[in-house]
């Protein structure tokens, strides 16, 4: 078993036109129509021609696994027990910790976005073309792999160009980016996008909880709902833009719904043909004792030439060689690169953004634009932008996310995503830089003010009044309005005021109990319901007779004033007696 671990990837076989082709025969050979899930089977599940992907990717368009599913039905024979390295059966074999972590990562999501409907097939199949479910499992207890599962270096040099995001911090490499861990993000989408699934207080690109859970995160941005065909393409895309990318992704979800087992850690099949067709770039785990520069992946050098026979000489002569096509000496001039889009832009500057007002709990109604410029003050196009939210709030974008980057249009323009205003009231900061490109940021204010009411009124008209020394048969409830709908968490306080023009708490009349039992006229810290209603507790009356005031007010300025009474009860008069009769 060591062995097998241990072992270089054979180079790949299959290029992604092969694996393209090699899907296209599978679908052919297998029955088409609908799976035992009610879906379309992927062999018929053509991707829907809206579906594009979005700006950037999780993994940078990252080379990626391009090993087929077997023929054969993923489901084992009961009696037959998994034997690690093998096809068919074992095939659909999962490692124990990164199976938990799939479905854990699809638990949560069913409830934190339920109308995502993330199944964790999808996260398998993702796992499976992306790294080998973690390199057949090798994780430790915790679900962090044994060792680091990089991509390589994302230079321009047959992949993208991405320079460093994170200082090396994720990918030990300070000049590029490389796709990190199981699930194989790039440092600048898990610096957004990176969860804690695992719950142990840090979010590790390179845990399957952590990169599960991110993953599942990232797949149902955007409100997508992944039972949706054409959604679930536009999610697969954005993962890694490439459309054969995506049905073979589709191939592994279909072979996965089909069923699957658990199968120990480190015992999963490992697969060997990779997209960009090498065997020494990642997703490979590093070698402890490398020389290779860190986070960096060796490439496969040239093969050396075949010993061949010496050229036999015409007419018993001698072979001249050809005489240099340089003169000695003369210096070679090295490839220039042209700057890319992001090596251009010199400074950001605000695109318009108007000012960002939002009451807690509400979807801010309008959004932060950004223009990247060069020097000369030129947009510039396909540029990525990073919106980060900084300091201590509870605000987000929607979505939940607290990083959100997104690509400038023709025009050189970035549209954050909308801002949802947490319950944290105060000013919150937005900032904006350019990912890869070391200028100043922009920073964007928005403002979060406290929920608030501009009416209230009684649900009730029943009449409130009360004996003296009793208790009022009826509890005060009103409901709070903003602009005609209710309003909901909206801070209140109710008192017992002396009159209409002295608004100063009274000292006898009507009161309420505090927890202790003791007389109270003012409650503060109310809060109205999800309806906007709010229910007082009830009121007690002292000896006093009278009319008396309950006034309730609200944040925003909503007041509403009623009357409470206090009245001795009515006693009925003797009937006078009969005269006597004379």
């Amino acid at each position: 078993m060591a062995a097998q671990f241990g072992r270089r990837l054979r180079k790949g076989a299959a290029t992604t036109a092969v694996a393209a082709v090699a899907v296209a025969a599978l679908s052919a050979s297998q029955a088409p129509g609908v799976n035992d899930h009610g879906r379309q089977a992927a062999a018929d599940a053509t991707p829907s021609p809206e579906a594009s992907a979005s700006d950037g990717s999780a993994t940078g368009n990252s080379p990626y696994y391009t090993d087929l599913p077997p023929l054969k039905s993923p489901n084992p024979s009961p009696s037959t027990g998994p034997a690690p390295g093998g096809a068919g059966a074992t095939e659909a074999g999962i490692p124990a910790t990164v199976l938990d972590a799939y479905k854990k990562a699809e638990a949560t999501l069913r409830e934190a976005k339920p109308g995502c409907n993330l199944p964790w097939q999808l996260l398998a199949a993702i796992g499976r073309v992306e790294s080998g479910q973690a390199r057949g499992g090798r994780v430790d207890a915790d679900g962090t792999t044994i060792k680091k599962i990089l991509g390589p270096q994302l230079d321009g040099n047959g992949f993208a160009l991405i320079k460093d995001t994170d200082d090396g911090a994720y990918d030990g490499n300070s000049s590029y980016d490389q796709a990190v861990g199981p699930m194989q993000f790039i440092p600048s989408t898990w610096a957004w996008a990176g969860r804690d699934g695992n719950g142990d207080g840090k979010k590790d690109p390179n845990n399957i909880y952590d990169a599960a859970l991110a993953a599942g995160h990232y797949l149902c941005r955007n409100n997508w709902d992944l039972s949706q065909q054409s959604e679930l393409d536009r999610a697969i895309l954005s993962y890694n833009n490439s459309r054969d990318y995506l049905n073979l992704v589709m191939r592994w979800l279909d072979y996965y719904r089909k069923g699957t087992h658990e199968v120990p850690d480190g015992a999963g099949t490992l697969p060997g043909n990779r997209s960009d067709d090498g065997s020494g770039a990642s997703p490979t785990p590093t070698v402890p004792g490398a020389t290779t520069p860190a986070g960096s992946t060796p490439r496969p050098g040239p093969k050396p030439d075949k010993p061949g026979k010496p050229d036999k000489p015409a007419g018993g002569g001698t072979t001249t060689p050809k005489p240099p096509t340089t003169p000695p000496g003369t210096p070679s001039t090295p490839p220039t690169t042209p700057p890319t889009p992001t090596d251009t832009v010199d400074h950001l500057e605000d695109a318009g953004t108007a000012k960002l007002t939002a009451m807690a709990g509400d979807a801010f109604g309008r959004r932060i634009s950004t223009r990247a410029e060069t020097e000369a003050g030129k947009a510039v196009a396909k540029v990525r932008v990073r919106f980060t939210i900084v300091g201590d709030t509870d605000t987000t974008f929607t979505g939940g996310e607290d990083v959100a980057t997104v690509s400038t249009n023709s025009s050189g323009v970035a549209v954050a995503p909308a801002l949802q205003a947490g319950e944290k009231t105060g000013t919150v900061t937005v900032r904006a830089t350019v990912v890869g490109r070391a200028v100043p940021g922009l920073d964007y204010k928005a403002t979060v003010t406290e929920r608030a009411a501009d009416a209230l009124a009684r649900t009730g008209d029943a009449a409130l009044t009360c004996a003296p020394g009793g208790t009022f048969a009826n509890q005060v409830e009103v409901k709070a309005t903003y602009k005609g709908a209710a309003a909901d968490g909206v801070a209140a306080t109710a008192t017992l005021i002396k009159s209409a023009d002295d608004p100063a708490v009274t000292d006898k009349g009507p009161y309420f109990k505090d927890a202790d039992g003791k007389t109270v006229r003012t409650l503060t810290g109310l809060k109205t319901d999800a309806k906007g209603l709010l229910k007082l507790p009830k009121l007690y009356a002292d000896d006093t007779t009278g009319t008396f005031l309950l006034r309730v007010t609200t944040a925003g300025g909503a007041t509403l004033t009623v009357e409470l009474t206090v009245a001795a009860a009515e006693t009925s008069s003797p009937a006078p007696s009969a005269s006597p009769s004379a």
